[in-house]
Formats: C-alpha cells, structure tokens, sequence
C-alpha cells in the first residue's frame, strides 16, 4: 500500500471521487442541499486517514483471522470483524478491505447528515443506504464473452428495510488474485465488508482441476501477496459446459452455506457464459420486504472495469 496524497474530485451527477494510493472511492449521497455537502465534507475529512491508518498494521491485516493480535484501526477492526464468521477456511482481513472502507466512509457521511440515501463505490465493493420510500438499481456486470468486459446483465433492486447495506463482486478476473475460476461472483449481505469477504470466498470455490486452467503461486507474483505460496488463477482456458458446470455448482454450494448460516442474503455467480444464482429470498421480519438478485442471461455483454464484474449504481425511485 502506498500513502500518497489523497485526493477529492467532484464528479458529474453529484458524485464525489477521493483516491489515495491504490484506494479509488466513487460515492454519492442524495438529500437537502445541506445535508449532502456535510456528508461530503465528513467523508473526505475521514479518507484522508484510512491509507496511513492500515499500512500501519499491515502485518496484522495480512495474518489469517484469529493468528495474531486483532487490528486496532476502525477499518481494520471493520475487516477483521467480517472475515471472522468465515474462518473455518483461509481467510486474511485483507479479503474484506475495499468493502469495509466502503462500510466507514458511509457509517462517516450518515453520521454527519440525514441523507435519503447514499451508496459509497470502492472499486465494485459498494456500501448503500436507503431510506424509507426510496431505493436504489443496482445493475450487475460479470459474465463475459469472447472479450476481456463484462456487460450488464442483472440488477438488484435494493430498499429500506431489505437487511442489504452491502454488494460486492470478487473472481479471477478481478484486480485482486483468486484461487478459483469464476468470472464474477456478486454477493449481497447486511455490509459491504461481510459481503467482500463472501463474494472473495465463493468466488474461491468456484474451482475445478482442469489442463486449461494455468496458476501460478500468489507469492511468485507478488511477494507481499497475504496468500503466500498458494496458487491463484492466472488464465482460463474454454472449459467443456460439464466443468463449468461443476465449478458453479461447487461454489453454489459455499454461498447455499453461507446464506443458510445468515451470513448473506444472496448471490449469483458468473463463469464462462453459465450463470447461477441462489434466488434466496432476503431474511424477513414483521414489515420487510423480500429482494432477489435477478437470475442474470446465460451469455454475457462488454465493458471493463477495475473489479471482476462492474456494479453500475444509480438511484431511483421505486
């Protein structure tokens, strides 16, 4: 992690942009005039310690969960936190870090202002907020054709009272290394960090041992790597429909677990033309309202961007 000077932009459509090293935030809020611009101010105030704040305790941040001594930083404890339920596979806070910046910038701007709603964007892991009587579309990019981008092909429709607060997307074509093949695996869950770390774990077990699948050890790639010596993902190959099939249906498996554990609410998982999706019905109380993750087309679209599959965030009104 590098600590350079942070930055603020403001964007069109009332978007703010802050980046700093190798973190890139998109967020915006929605609200009285007022409010918006106090919700900016906190969020850029606070982004401007984050970077510094987790190089700090990288060595802590890169230990498996329950290792060493927890981390001590807001973000950090926010990572370690999320990734902790997942421990009974190899899991580093690390798996959660975009999501759980994402998960402090909004905790930040809420605290700051009273907002209709917001959505905070670190890389495709995407913290959201939305009040009563409003909702945001979010649309799902992930499965790829012949090209190297993906292209939309599902949206999920978030509202208040949903228990979704977070949306993320990990695979083998993202910016970070994974251990399995899946070209996207999107994942909603109650945070951005929780659902970083699933959408990280899952996409991990969407795997299978095949000659067209090249890996290589993490560490042979980047020595600072937190997965050491474990092989990640390189390339993949055209796999036979019968091996896509099973790797979907392996990492099926993993998110069936972690929905039935109350750890997710749902997920949909993209690989080489072939989509599943869990269509689990979001956990209710008295008053909540049932989402799903629309079942995605089987062949995918075009358009690239830093994560495995692009979560284009708009709001709307239901």
């Amino acid at each position: 992690m590098r600590a350079d000077r942070p930055q603020v932009r403001e964007l069109t459509g009332g978007r703010l942009h802050l980046s700093h090293g190798p973190i890139g935030v998109v967020l915006r809020a929605w609200g009285e005039p007022a409010a918006v611009a106090a919700a900016y101010r906190a969020a850029a105030g606070r982004f401007a310690d984050i970077l510094p704040e987790l190089c700090r305790e990288l060595p802590r941040l890169k230990a498996p969960i329950g290792s060493g001594e927890p981390p001590e930083s807001p973000v950090g404890r926010r990572m370690a936190a999320a990734c902790r339920p997942f421990a009974d596979v190899f899991v580093t806070p690390m798996a959660a870090v975009a999501g759980a910046v994402a998960d402090e910038l909004m905790a930040v701007m809420r605290d700051a202002a009273a907002l209709e709603r917001a959505y905070v964007n670190d890389g495709g892991d995407i913290a959201v907020y939305c009040g009563p009587g409003v909702a945001l579309d979010i649309g799902v990019a992930g499965s790829f054709g012949r090209g190297p981008i993906p292209g939309l092909n599902g949206r999920a429709r978030i509202r208040h009272g949903d228990g979704i607060g977070g949306i993320a997307t990990s695979g083998a074509r993202g910016r970070s290394f994974s251990l399995g093949i899946a070209d996207s695996v999107t994942v909603l869950a109650a945070d951005a960090a929780t659902a970083d770390a699933a959408a990280t774990l899952v996409a991990n077990a969407v795997d299978i041992d095949h000659a067209a699948i090249l890996r290589r050890p993490a560490s042979a790639l980047d020595p600072d790597s937190d997965l050491g010596g474990r092989l990640v993902t390189v390339s993949v190959g055209d796999l036979p429909r019968s091996a896509v099939q099973a790797a979907l249906q392996a990492g099926r498996q993993r998110a069936a677990d972690y929905v039935a554990r109350g750890l997710i609410v749902d997920a949909a998982l993209m690989l080489q033309g072939e989509t599943v999706a869990l269509d689990a019905a979001a956990p209710t109380t008295a008053g909540k309202e049932q989402r799903r993750i629309p079942r995605a087309p089987q062949k995918g679209g075009t358009c690239r961007t830093q994560n495995a599959g692009r979560l284009a965030t708009e709001g709307t009104l239901p």
